[in-house]
C-alpha cells in the first residue's frame, strides 16, 4: 500500500506510535476487559490517567506551580467567549491583536463581552505580508489584557517572538503551534489550544491560566466555561471528552520519549526549512509571507499558474499526498506539517513539487 502523508490543517496527523497503541488498547484499556470510551471519568483508573497527563505537560512545557491546568469541552472558539466573560466586565478595554483569520475571529466574538481594540499587524509590501513587531502595537493604555494568535492556520504566518508587555496580561491562542517550540509560559496570563493539531483530537481545549486570574465569577458566566468551576471541579463539571484527553495522554508521553519540545522544535525548523528553500528555489511556485513570520507549522504556497492548483492536488494525492489545499478564504496550497508529520513526509512532498515542475512547466 502506497505511504499516505496527511498535510490537513486539522483535524491533522496523529503520531503512528500513538495510533498503534490506541488501536491495542482500545477494546480492553488496562487490563479492564473494556474500552477507553465506554469507562467513567470518575473511575480510579481515568483519574490516575489525567493526572499523569498533567504532570507530564507540566514537565514538557515546564508549567509553573502558580498556574492552573485546565482541559475543555468543545474547541477554542468557546474560549474567545469565555475570557473576556471571565477576565474583565463588559464596560472595560482590551486588545486584540490581529494577525489573520483566527485572530479576527476572537476579537468580533469579544465584542459581545467587553469593549476589546483591534490592532491590525499585518502590512503588505510588494504583495508581501509583513507583520509588525510586538515593539510597534499601538496598545490601548486602558486595556486589561492583550490577546494575540501566535500561528494563523489560514495564511501560514507565525510570531514567533514572545510579547514582553509587564504591566498587561498576556494571552495567546496557542492551537496551531503548541508544543511545536519552546515558550516561556510566566509571560503570560493565560494560553489555550485546541486539541486537534499537536495535542490530540478534536473535543477538548487546553487552558494554562495563572492562578491569580481565575476567580469568582457574575452568574451571568455559563458554568462550563467558567474557570473557577473548571478549577474547583478538576474540569470534570460535566462529562469531559473522554478519549480525546486519554489520545492526549498518550501524545505527550511520545513526545517525552522523543527528547521534549527542544527536540521537537529543531525537527520542526529542519522540516520547514526544506519545504521553504524548494519553494523559495522556482519561479513555478510562491509563498507571499515575509521569511521571519513564516509559519513552521502551516506552510502556504502557490502556483504561479493557477488554472494548475485542481491538477497538482490530484496528481498529489495519487501520489500519497493527502489534503494540500488551501483554505478557501486564501486559495492556493497548504502543507500542515505539525509535530506527527516525519521528514520523510517534506521529502515526498517535495520530490513530487519537482517531479510537478517539470511536468507542466
Amino acid at each position: 500500500m502506497n505511504k499516505i502523508y496527511n498535510f490537513s490543517a486539522g483535524p491533522s496527523m496523529i503520531p503512528t506510535d500513538v495510533l498503534i497503541q490506541y488501536k491495542k488498547e482500545f477494546y480492553n484499556w488496562k487490563n479492564l476487559g473494556v474500552s477507553i470510551i465506554e469507562i467513567s471519568h470518575r473511575s480510579f483508573e481515568f483519574t490516575k490517567m489525567i493526572n499523569e497527563c498533567e504532570e507530564n505537560l507540566r514537565f514538557l512545557m515546564n508549567i509553573p506551580s502558580n498556574y492552573h491546568v485546565l482541559f475543555f469541552s468543545g474547541g477554542a472558539r468557546a474560549q474567545f467567549s469565555a475570557i473576556p466573560m471571565n477576565l474583565i466586565k463588559s464596560n472595560e478595554y482590551a486588545d486584540y491583536i490581529c494577525s489573520g483569520y483566527w485572530s479576527q475571529a476572537a476579537f468580533l466574538e469579544a465584542k459581545k463581552y467587553c469593549l476589546p481594540k483591534k490592532i491590525n499587524i499585518v502590512k503588505i509590501n510588494n504583495n508581501i505580508k509583513d507583520v509588525l513587531p510586538s515593539l510597534k502595537w499601538k496598545l490601548n493604555k486602558k486595556s486589561s489584557y492583550i490577546h494575540y494568535c501566535p500561528n494563523e492556520t489560514l495564511e501560514g504566518i507565525e510570531i514567533k517572538e514572545e510579547p514582553n508587555f509587564s504591566n498587561k496580561i498576556i494571552i495567546g491562542d496557542f492551537s496551531s503551534t503548541i508544543l511545536s517550540r519552546c515558550i516561556d509560559i510566566n509571560k503570560y496570563g493565560l494560553i489555550y489550544a485546541s486539541a486537534q493539531k499537536n495535542i490530540s483530537t478534536a473535543g477538548i481545549t487546553l487552558v494554562i491560566i495563572r492562578k491569580d486570574l481565575v476567580k469568582d465569577q457574575k452568574s451571568l458566566v455559563p458554568s462550563f466555561l467558567n474557570y473557577k468551576v473548571a478549577v474547583d471541579n478538576q474540569s470534570m463539571f460535566n462529562t469531559p471528552a473522554t478519549f480525546s484527553w486519554y489520545l492526549a495522554s498518550l501524545v505527550f508521553k511520545w513526545l517525552i520519549k522523543k527528547g521534549g519540545i527542544k527536540k521537537i522544535e529543531k525537527e520542526n525548523e529542519k522540516k520547514a526549512k526544506l519545504l521553504y528553500e524548494k519553494i523559495d528555489d522556482t519561479d513555478f511556485y510562491y509563498n507571499n509571507i515575509s521569511k521571519k513570520y513564516r509559519s513552521f507549522m502551516n506552510i502556504s504556497f502557490y502556483l504561479k499558474d493557477e488554472k494548475l492548483n485542481e491538477v497538482f492536488l490530484k496528481e498529489a494525492f495519487s501520489h500519497g499526498l493527502y489534503a494540500l489545499k488551501g483554505h478557501y478564504i486564501v486559495g492556493g496550497m497548504r502543507a500542515s506539517i505539525y509535530n506527527a508529520m516525519p521528514i520523510k513526509g517534506i521529502q515526498k512532498l517535495i520530490s513530487f513539487m519537482t517531479y510537478f515542475e517539470k511536468k507542466y512547466r
